[in-house]
Order: C-alpha cells, then structure tokens, then sequence
C-alpha cells in the first residue's frame, strides 16, 4: 500500500511502502514506513516555460483565427521541431508554412515566438541507467 505526502507537510512529494513481517498474516498495529523517492530527471524550470509557451500558442492562435480554441485548425506547432533549425529565419519560414492558411497577418506572432523560444533548451528524454 503506498501513500503519498501532501505539498504543506513535506517540501517533495514523498512515497511511504508499508511493510508486513515474513510470515505474518495479520496487519501491524503501527505500520512500518520504507521511505523511496521519485525523481524526474526534466528540469522543472524548463518544463514550466514549455508549458507557458503552449498556452500562449493557443492563446494567440485562437486570436489569429478568430475561433475558439477547440476550432481551430490541424496545426502543430513542434518546439522541438524549432530548436533543432539551425537559424531563426528558418524557424520564421517553418511557422509561416504552418500558418498559410490564416487570413490575419501573422508576423507578430511569428516574431513574438522566435523571441519566446531563442534561448530555450531542447527536452530531452531522459536516459535509463
């Protein structure tokens, strides 16, 4: 049986395992606690600005297209994608192509983007050992 601890009693989440005696068939009086700790190995600062670039994608889409956010277009718009491009001109072109069917001018967005990404890290997965 595992439980977690909440944010206000621990600074990290925590995992306890509760553990029986070899043997025994009934349950002790005082649960024996093993503590473990789960780590993830994407750096939460990177995560949090992947995740406020997302919703600010969307946000500005649904401006672009005039729609809501469920309305609007099959379009992807792949971060990674636009890291792995050697120079902003190219990620320029990339997203214009994506946008070519937007009847709005999309420059801004375009530039505001490029500004967004220029300095982010690329997630990578992390590595088994």
């Amino acid at each position: 049986m595992a439980a977690v601890t909440s944010p206000e009693t621990s600074p990290q989440p925590r995992v306890y395992f509760q553990t029986a005696a070899a043997g025994s068939t009934e349950e002790p009086e005082t649960p024996v606690r093993k503590q473990g700790r789960v780590t993830v190995k994407y750096d939460r600062k990177e995560l949090r600005k992947r995740l406020n670039l997302e919703e600010w994608i969307i946000g500005q889409l649904t401006d672009l297209y005039d729609c809501e956010e469920e309305a609007i277009p099959e379009l992807e718009i792949d971060v990674e994608e636009l890291l792995d491009m050697p120079s902003d001109d190219d990620r320029g072109a990339r997203v214009k192509d994506l946008l070519v069917d937007c009847y709005k001018p999309t420059e801004d967005f375009v530039s505001d983007l490029l500004d967004k990404i220029r300095g982010m890290q690329k997630l990578t997965t992390p590595q088994k050992k």
